[in-house]
């Protein structure tokens, strides 16, 4: 599965890349997140909940961020564990461009499935991926607007 999209954010693109590796503004983005643990620069710890379908899960798992190409680019790799409901892998590239006083943030996201999920169809599973993503960057939009505004 395969995700790309696009956002304007109304901050400059050192406030965008510093809020995208706040663990806090992190956590409140991040649909059903109940925890963001920072373990370093590189590497995080996630539990989340979410429902997929008649599939409800806590996932536990681990995202590893490539930071060399900062502030303009950056991408994460990461795995999750849903126990019966299945598990989850992927990875997404990000890149910054500044706008004037706007930041243009771009992703192309790769994710794979197994278990439970996996067997609720692609149309659901694809359409459940757009929403949360659709989601998580409204809520990342407006948190670092209200930042950048105060």
């Amino acid at each position: 599965m395969e995700l790309t999209d696009e956002i304007t954010i109304n901050a400059p693109r050192d406030k965008v890349y510093a809020a995208l590796n706040d663990p806090e503004v992190l956590q409140q983005c991040i649909p059903g997140c109940e925890e963001l643990i920072k373990h370093s620069e590189t590497e995080l710890e996630a539990k989340v909940v979410l429902k997929v379908g008649p599939v409800k899960a806590r996932f536990s798992g681990n995202v590893v961020l490539d930071q060399s190409g900062a502030p303009g680019a950056f991408s994460l790799s990461g795995q999750g564990n849903g126990g019966a409901a299945g598990h989850a892998r992927g990875g997404a590239d990000v890149t910054l461009s500044a706008d004037g006083d706007t930041t243009v943030l771009r992703y192309e996201a790769k994710a794979e499935i197994g278990g439970k999920l996996a067997q609720l169809g692609s149309r659901l599973i694809q359409s459940t991926a757009r929403k949360l993503a659709a989601k998580f960057f409204k809520s990342f939009a407006e948190v670092v607007n209200e930042e950048a505004a105060a």
